[in-house]
C-alpha cells in the first residue's frame, strides 16, 4: 500500500484492547481466572513452562475445548496488572530485586525468575505476601525472533 497523500480516518479499538477474544486451542480447558498464552499457532493455552510462547492475559471465563479442535471455541481475555503465584523454588523466587524487570511463566497461575525454557509473563511491578503482580504489556511478552 502506498504511503499517505490525504486525511485517513484511522479506527481505534474501544477501552484500548483491554479485552481480546483469541480462539482456544483443542484438547485444553483454560479455567478463569488463569494466566493464558498464545502458542506459536495462535490459539489460546493455559499458561505454562515453555519457550517461544506469547501471554495474553487473565481469563475472563472458563473456556472448556478438551474434546474439540483447534478454534473450535474461543476465550475472553483481558489484559493488565494481575496478582500470580510466586513460585514455590526458593532460588527462584521472584523478588523485590525484580521490580521493573520481566518474570516468567511457570504454569497458568505462577511465575518464577527463572527464565530458562520459559517464556515473559510480564514485567514485575510488586512483590508481596498476596504474590507478584505483573503488567502484561505486549511489548514485553511477544516471543523472541527465531524462539
Amino acid at each position: 500500500m502506498a504511503a499517505l497523500d490525504n486525511v485517513r480516518d484511522t479506527a481505534e479499538i474501544a477501552g484500548n484492547a483491554k479485552y481480546l477474544v483469541i480462539p482456544v486451542k483443542g484438547g485444553v480447558t483454560i479455567y478463569q481466572g488463569a494466566l493464558v498464552a498464545i502458542d506459536a499457532n495462535g490459539y489460546a493455552i493455559p499458561g505454562k513452562k515453555a519457550a517461544g510462547i506469547t501471554t495474553a492475559g487473565r481469563a475472563e471465563e472458563t473456556a472448556d475445548n478438551a474434546g474439540g479442535a483447534d478454534g473450535a471455541i474461543s476465550i475472553k481475555v483481558s489484559r493488565g496488572v494481575f496478582v500470580w503465584a510466586n513460585t514455590a523454588t526458593a532460588a527462584n523466587k521472584v523478588g523485590a530485586a525484580h521490580v521493573l524487570k520481566p518474570c516468567y511463566i511457570e504454569d497458568d497461575q505462577t511465575v518464577t525468575a527463572l527464565a530458562t525454557g520459559a517464556s515473559i509473563a510480564g514485567l514485575v511491578v510488586r512483590v508481596d505476601d498476596s504474590g507478584v503482580a505483573v503488567e502484561i504489556n505486549p511489548a514485553l511478552t511477544a516471543p523472541a525472533a527465531g524462539a
